[in-house]
């Protein structure tokens, strides 16, 4: 069943893109007692992503934490090399990049998508969540090509 509001988050491990390198993290601990701001893209350096999703959360870093937002943080079904590389590119220091390489987060919150078509995979779908203290507060996901509710300013509006 697909994760909802008021659902604790499954404890699954993630990779940390970290200054140093790759860092395991397990989700459990990761969410623990703060609030984050949680968006899933399809892959990094694709179009949507890289041009509106990532952008977005890097521009209004500054208007989530005012709002009480503790940590920004993106996942994707890449692996951390990548997700790091992307972080370096279009991002900041202010969104922290979890890999999630093998798909076990978007599989524990059934949020996967088929994108063999596209030579892609699965892959998680495109969302945002806000995350207190490991507990789903507010999801927001996409339907399949579009970019609407899991943007950054979608958010703020919620907060």
């Amino acid at each position: 069943m697909t994760i909802a509001v008021g659902d604790k988050l499954p404890d699954v491990k993630l990779v940390k893109a970290g200054e140093s390198g790759p860092e395991p993290v397990q989700s459990v601990d990761f969410f623990a007692g703060r609030k984050v701001a949680l968006f899933s893209v399809p892959g990094a350096f694709t179009p949507t992503c890289s041009a509106k999703h990532l952008p977005g959360f890097v521009d209004k870093a500054a208007d989530l934490k005012a709002k009480g937002i503790d940590e920004i943080a993106c996942t994707s079904v890449n692996d951390a090399f990548v997700m790091g590389a992307w972080n370096r590119a279009d991002g900041s220091a202010d969104v922290t990049m979890l890999a999630d390489g093998n798909g076990d987060f978007a599989k524990a919150v059934d949020l996967v998508m088929d994108g063999t078509g596209f030579g892609m995979g699965l892959r998680g779908q495109r969302y945002s969540m806000v995350v207190n203290d490991g507990v789903v507060e507010q999801i927001n996901v996409e339907q399949p090509g579009t970019f609407e509710v899991s943007s950054a300013e979608y958010m703020l509006g919620q907060l």
